[in-house]
């Protein structure tokens, strides 16, 4: 796979592409992460980011090891990013789970 994207040039516009929809993918993840569980499953997404940087340093394909390091980097930005959802549902721009207690 990695010679038909050299040979074509596609290896940057992939990248782009797969980090674009990883990105995509971590939205819903952190709003219903948040909705279920709450700021309490920070460390799955900072065990996931752990476990991408390590496959990526010993994957020798540069393309898979790339999508890796999105993974793993988009994986530790969610940390930030459900503690920010909170917030967000503190102000009331997302709906509390009426079957959690919050702490505000």
């Amino acid at each position: 796979m990695t010679e038909f994207l050299s040979t074509y040039h596609l290896a940057g516009i992939i990248i782009g592409i797969c980090t674009f929809l990883i990105i995509g993918l971590f939205h819903p993840i952190v709003v219903k992460a948040e909705y279920y569980w709450g700021t309490k499953c920070w460390w799955i997404f900072l065990l996931l980011g752990i476990i991408g940087v390590a496959i990526s340093f010993n994957t020798e394909d540069v393309f898979i090891s790339s999508i890796l390091g999105v993974f793993a980097f988009s994986s530790f930005w969610t940390i930030k990013e459900v503690f920010e959802q909170e917030e967000r549902v503190k102000k009331g721009w997302f709906p509390k789970n009426p079957k959690r207690t919050y702490k505000f």
